[in-house]
């Protein structure tokens, strides 16, 4: 008799961690589970779920287009949820991105896009500008290209052989500055690193990529708008494309649509994911300008993108995407973000009271709290008791080390985000 075949769950230990929940449905921000209980989702399904757990609206989409067509190879071809979403998208993302290539999700997506920045350069016969500048505490995915660009972790640890060198500079990471200043003026000094390595390497560099605003799996950390205009800056004045990773803070996040509306700049290309279909199904999607795009249009065959995916633009994903973002239109949901974004300010503000909470982060729908720990990082011991404690009051979180963040679907009630509020206090008074 064959051993059973397992499952081999993601970012998780058979050893070490407990045995996963099995999940028998799921509506609002409530997942079920098998043995009867009920956990308040605060972390939208690793950020992907915008508009609740079985949407409706969304679930409809797709329904009805699985009756029409699933999927059709996009070589060659096109369909009308495809070009239906391209119609959607212009209105949202900025004016300069013109040009949409469709992947699979968030990593792939930054691939497309850091491609798509070398091979400009290579198809204009500069194949010495290929380098990439990437920020410290990135993420950017688990792929070799995404994976070498984000920065050194345990993510990334065993595969050091499989990436490629970047640049790193620094983050605008004001609660442990690496340049040692205030607040108020982290954003000036820390982007002359930056500044000094495009002063020497121009020449080289074909691109920066930095998750705008917000860096996610690194720890939250939430950067002034300022930061960001001074990089926008600093790449136009040396010829150097700029790739916003905008896989998680994209369709709301930071409570405009893109980070980037926050800054009020737009790169050279932008990679979304993640919330594109409202949690349902999987999609990535790389946008560029016309000039990103013209050194591709070429009666020259090797200067076409060779690059694609079997599920590119796959058709119920554009119905989801669609039904996504009909929702944006009809509903008040940016008057839902800020009242999240009203309750993260008042219960963070509590919390900042407590001598174990080192440091307190919020943007838009993103609340996040740093605690004060000997073993600071990903790896830190007080991780899996704070996942655990959690899960035990039927509330999904899922640190980042010693960082705990809350970032729920829009839907999410005021008392059921109070609720997880409730646990976390609990938990910073109870285990550190």
């Amino acid at each position: 008799m064959s051993s059973p075949l397992q499952i081999w769950h993601p970012f998780s230990n058979s050893v070490l961690d407990p045995p996963p929940l099995r999940v028998t449905r799921a509506e609002g921000a409530v997942v079920y589970t098998a043995d009867g209980r009920q956990i308040i989702d605060a972390i939208s399904s690793w950020w992907v779920n915008l508009h609740g757990h079985a949407n409706p609206r969304i679930a409809a989409a797709i329904a009805k287009q699985g009756q029409k067509l699933e999927q059709v190879i996009l070589a060659g071809f096109t369909h009308d949820a495809a070009e239906e979403l391209v119609t959607r998208l212009r209105k949202w993302v900025p004016r300069e991105l013109t040009h949409l290539f469709f992947s699979d999700d968030g990593s792939t997506a930054v691939e497309v896009g850091l491609k798509l920045a070398v091979q400009h350069f290579q198809n204009l016969s500069r194949p010495e500008k290929h380098e990439i500048v990437a920020l410290e505490h990135g993420y950017h995915g688990d792929t070799a290209g995404a994976m070498s660009v984000s920065d050194e972790s345990p993510f990334t640890q065993p595969f050091q052989s499989m990436r490629y060198p970047v640049h790193r500079v620094h983050s605008a990471y004001c609660y442990r500055c690496p340049v040692g200043l205030k607040r108020e003026s982290c954003h000036i000094e820390c982007v002359q690193q930056l500044e000094q390595l495009l002063e020497e390497r121009a020449e080289k560099i074909a691109a920066v990529i930095v998750e705008p605003l917000l860096q996610g799996a690194g720890g939250m950390i939430v950067h002034p708008a300022e930061f960001l205009e001074k990089i926008r800056a600093l790449c136009t004045k040396h010829d150097i494309f700029l790739i916003t990773d905008e896989v998680l803070t994209g369709f709301g996040r930071t409570g405009k649509m893109f980070a980037c509306d926050l800054a009020n700049i737009s790169p050279d290309i932008m990679c979304v994911s993640k919330g594109i279909t409202g949690g349902f199904l999987t999609m990535g999607v790389t946008l560029s300008t016309d000039r990103v795009q013209a050194a591709f249009h070429s009666e020259n065959r090797l200067h076409s993108f060779y690059h694609g995916h079997s599920y590119t633009g796959n058709a119920l994903a554009c119905a989801a995407a669609n039904a996504n973002l009909q929702i944006f239109d009809d509903e008040p949901v940016f008057d839902r973000i800020r009242g999240i974004a009203k309750i993260h300010a008042e219960r963070l503000r509590q919390l900042r009271d407590f001598h174990q909470v080192g440091d307190t982060r919020q943007l838009g729908g993103l609340g996040a709290l740093e605690l004060r720990v000997d073993d600071p990082g990903y790896l830190s011991s007080l991780r899996p008791k704070l996942y655990n404690f959690f899960l035990e009051r039927s509330v999904l979180l899922r640190p980042l080390g010693n960082v705990v963040y809350v970032l729920p679907p829009y839907i999410i009630s005021p008392d059921q985000l109070h609720r997880v509020y409730d646990v976390i206090t609990e938990a910073v008074q109870t285990i550190l």
